[in-house]
């Protein structure tokens, strides 16, 4: 597991003199929830300024790594956090666990219904993966998106 994965403490700080934003919530593992993760998550990026092009696409992530959670989990919550980095939005759903295998690709028929959710979080993602939660059952998946940032200049470390 790399440092800084969501849902876990950070080992290593983001550039001195910059804010690290985080909000994390969690939702009834019912596919009904999907949709109140997207509206937290919308108003959230709101509070923080972001603008709507980062919104529709985090709403699309969100939709299907909640999605995924609630198919796959054994639990009854699920577990969502955003962070705002300085050039990116990172966006992190841990279920409770249900199996041992993670998250892949499908490359399904073009007359199925169901399959196609991480071919679109990767992309539209400037990176995603999956672990294994720190402690306890489940398993955290997280997708990156990239952008300048609310109002403020791009800053190199």
């Amino acid at each position: 597991m790399a440092p800084g994965n969501a849902l876990v403490p950070r080992l290593t700080g983001a550039c001195s003199g910059t804010a690290v934003r985080r909000y994390a919530f969690d939702v009834p593992a019912r596919t009904e929830s999907v949709s109140l993760a997207r509206l937290r998550s919308r108003d959230m990026l709101t509070g923080w300024g972001h603008h709507d092009e980062l919104h529709e696409t985090a709403s699309l992530v969100i939709s299907e790594l909640v999605t995924n959670a609630v198919v796959h989990t054994a639990g009854d919550h699920i577990l969502c956090e955003l962070t705002d980095l300085q050039r990116a939005l990172r966006i992190a759903v841990r279920d409770l666990g249900c199996g041992s295998a993670g998250p892949r690709l499908c490359n399904s028929g073009d007359d199925e219904e169901r399959g196609r959710g991480l071919l679109l979080v990767d992309a539209v993602s400037s990176a995603w993966g999956s672990h294994d939660a720190p402690y306890g059952p489940g398993r955290i998946v997280w997708a990156e998106l990239a952008h300048d940032g609310p109002g403020r200049a791009a800053r190199p470390c």
